[in-house]
């Protein structure tokens, strides 16, 4: 391990041991609280452009788990087909591993991915600056090497994470076109468990030529303002009033289509146990969540209502309309990682189609 520096665009700098690649690498420095679900976190694509820390002292411990595929053709243990993050930053890297499932060391894992980590450093403090200033932009540099801050925010991420061609997951009686903007392997298995066909579509993709039940607007990264072409097929399916379903950024896809406002969070929501109020009723979720942007539910049109509240600090966690079937939430019912007290979303969508479907 070479030694070398994690610093912020505020001129902040920490001073650590590098692992995994030794290429300079700059991105939106954010933080995750969870204590496991490393493998399942990198490879999440809401992760790109970003530089992950991770508050949990000691990572790499239970090493990675084999690249196994399931029926469907998806990794079994990843959540894509590649890690997402541009960085990694640790308190503590563990160099050997002990699991059942472990196939090999983080840092191997890192190398063959091209992923610069940095260890060594104190992730305390810089959390408690993340969580006071907001987000910042940073760059890993070994040793003496130094590249340009890189801003995530300016691009279009999603175009990025999402698939190029359509593609079809098992058969069933209803079908539920996903519009992939950098969706998640779980929320593909949820829905096929749930009974229904899969059609997963690019995140610009004219799925308006297609016959399906329901429209399930993905998981991604960025501003979600930026996938512009996105907002425009959703508004244009929502006048067949069939079923509509957003995850985390569909969540703030449809808020946009339906003719709400979205803006940048000042640390985001990043770990495993955000709790999550059902508006109307007395039901707290915890939930398993990542994301930099949110609904202003204040800019919420007529017709539509919150679904679910943040009980931390009462952001918008998912909206409704009022007569029409159309939901979404900001948290991840699927998990991987995290708790499975949402699965029941994917059930309750499928319900949807049974009565709204033509």
């Amino acid at each position: 391990m070479i030694k070398g520096n994690l610093v912020l665009e505020d001129g902040t700098r920490f001073e650590g041991e590098i692992f995994g690649s030794s290429t300079p690498v700059s991105g939106e420095v954010v933080f995750n609280t969870g204590m496991v679900g490393y493998p399942e976190s990198f490879t999440d694509p809401s992760y790109q452009g970003q530089i992950l820390t991770l508050t949990y002292p000691l990572i790499g411990n239970y090493g990675v788990p084999p690249s196994e595929r399931d029926e469907l053709g998806l990794h079994t243990y990843f959540e894509s087909e590649a890690i997402h993050i541009r960085g990694l930053v640790v308190s503590e890297y563990s160099k050997n591993y002990s699991h059942w499932n472990g196939v090999k060391t983080l840092n191997k894992w890192l190398q063959e991915n091209n992923v610069t980590g940095i260890a060594g450093i104190d992730t305390r403090m810089l959390t408690k600056k993340l969580r006071q200033k907001g987000v910042l932009l940073g760059k890993i540099l070994p040793e003496a090497e130094d590249i340009e801050l890189y801003d995530p925010n300016t691009i279009n991420l999603v175009a990025e994470v999402s698939i190029k061609e359509p593609i079809t997951y098992s058969r069933g009686n209803k079908r539920v076109v996903l519009v992939d903007c950098g969706c998640k392997n779980n929320i593909i298995r949820s829905l096929v468990q749930s009974g229904v066909e899969v059609l997963r579509v690019p995140w610009d993709y004219d799925f308006m030529q297609e016959d399906f039940s329901g429209l399930l607007i993905s998981n991604g990264p960025g501003d979600p303002k930026m996938a512009k072409f996105t907002i425009e097929n959703v508004k244009r399916a929502m006048e067949l009033d069939l079923p509509i379903m957003g995850i985390c950024l569909g969540n703030q896809i449809l808020a946009l289509a339906a003719g709400a406002d979205t803006y940048k969070l000042k640390f985001g929501h990043r770990s495993q146990n955000q709790p999550c109020l059902e508006v109307g009723t007395k039901r707290c979720y915890i939930t398993s969540q990542n994301h930099g942007y949110a609904v202003n539910s204040k800019t919420l049109p007529h017709g539509w209502t919150e679904w679910f509240i943040n009980a931390n600090d009462e952001t918008n966690e998912g909206i409704r309309h009022d007569w029409k079937p159309f939901r979404s939430i900001q948290f991840h019912p699927e998990a991987t990682p995290g708790p499975v007290d949402t699965g029941w979303i994917f059930g309750r969508f499928v319900e949807m189609m049974g009565r709204y479907s033509v």
